[in-house]
């Protein structure tokens, strides 16, 4: 089984930006967790990053035919995106979004996430093991 992981904005600066908020975990070692997390459970991992919201909206439309779930951290695309939610929605493979930080607990701008209203299951404020929380999730969801 195939495992899409998309990470979105600023997600390629972990480790430097903003520490306090989100750790000194680098979206290389996020990788290295997922991938483990996804070998314990037999599955193979498309771990993706980008800046932009398009691009995440046409990986998203592959995953229609080429993958089994999708672990998504949208970051700050959860706050704004109708075309993020809408991708997820026309998905019937289940979707989880993480978020290292809790975001209901932040500026009150965070506490609407559009993407959550479409995804099958949400892990926030986890940190890091929010990616592994995921995978693990959608693992026993792909198990049946």
């Amino acid at each position: 089984m195939r495992i899409l992981v998309l990470n979105g904005p600023n997600l390629d600066i972990l480790g430097r930006r903003d520490p306090a908020q989100y750790g000194t975990v680098t979206l290389a070692d996020l990788e290295g967790i997922v991938r483990a997390e996804a070998a314990e459970h037999g599955h193979e991992v498309d771990f993706r990053q980008t800046n932009r919201e398009g691009e995440l909206v046409d990986w998203l439309h592959e995953a229609l035919d080429d993958h089994d779930a999708v672990v998504i951290n949208p970051a700050a695309y959860a706050h704004t995106s109708v075309a993020l939610h809408d991708a997820v929605e026309a998905l019937s493979v289940p979707v989880v979004e993480v978020h290292l930080s809790n975001t209901w607990k932040r500026e009150p701008f965070r506490h609407v996430d559009h993407v959550a209203t479409a995804a099958t299951a949400v892990i926030a404020g986890a940190g890091a093991d929010g990616y592994r929380l995921a995978v693990a999730h959608v693992a026993t969801l792909l198990r049946g």
